[in-house]
């Protein structure tokens, strides 16, 4: 019988990351999720009782080798880590944000992907399969102004994953980046609020230019993501390596907020 695969999804009780766990579980995954939010984490396991769940934050060293730990006893290995942690932070001119803040989103949108994935990686290469999948986003691929610590940790997360494809490819294990447009959801709308603020400007037109750049001007589902993570972790993308997927709806002029 085929063993079905071991998913780690970081951040994974809500949002994206909740997508992303539904659809592996959908597709039979066993998986396990490490969240900070303990009210969501609950929630996640009462819709999916049979989902495992830790509460814990992947910016915390301890925590990160207590989650791989036990999950590595528990089913024996991992198969896919899906590298999904990343906030907001804040949004404000450059001279305006306070160092803590700056350092607190490259942790979790960053520091976190390296924690698990230094974990991770020795497992991978010992069954000389296996794959990891990073969530980024469009503004790691352009410049994104008024959010300049979350568009620093997005363009890292490409660079150090494209860097795991180099590292991995010869063991027979994937590396591959999902970059993300606009997810609709309450994170957006809590960016868009801010935005509006900061500029001054009505939350509708912010909305708006934030789509008004793509070929298909709309928000994207957190399942379009998930679908193109389950993709990449598949023996169907078995050669599909060091990639960047954007899942914008084909940006054309990135929306910049200088104002």
């Amino acid at each position: 019988m085929h063993q079905p695969l071991r998913v780690l999804v970081s951040a994974g009780a809500s949002g994206i990351g909740a997508s992303i766990v539904e659809r592996f579980r959908a597709d039979g995954a066993e998986v396990s999720i490490c969240d900070c939010d303990e009210a969501a984490v609950h929630s996640a396991t009462r819709r999916d009782p049979a989902l495992h769940a830790v509460v814990g934050d992947v910016t915390d060293e301890a925590d990160t080798q207590r989650w791989v730990g036990e999950i590595v006893d528990r089913w024996g290995g991992v198969d896919v880590l899906v590298n999904n942690a990343g906030i907001a932070g804040p949004t404000a001119r450059v001279e305006e944000i306070d160092p803590p803040a700056w350092r607190e989103c490259l942790a979790v949108g960053l520091e976190s992907h390296f924690l698990l994935a230094r974990l991770v990686v020795p497992h991978l290469k010992a069954q000389r399969s296996g794959a990891i999948v990073a969530i980024s986003s469009t503004a790691g691929l352009y410049g994104y102004g008024m959010r300049t610590p979350y568009a620093a940790a997005k363009w890292a997360v490409i660079g150090f994953t494209k860097s795991l494809a180099v590292e991995l490819g010869p063991f027979g294990v994937r590396a591959n980046v999902v970059a993300p447009g606009s997810v609709e959801g309450a994170r957006m709308d809590r960016v868009i609020e801010a935005e509006a603020v900061q500029r001054g400007a009505p939350p509708a037109v912010v909305r708006r230019q934030y789509v008004e750049g793509q070929s298909i001007p709309r928000f994207v589902k957190p399942s379009e993501i998930a679908d193109v993570c389950a993709f990449l972790a598949s023996p169907r993308a078995g050669m599909v390596n060091g990639q960047v997927i954007a899942v914008d709806g084909h940006t054309e002029t990135f929306h910049i907020a200088s104002r």
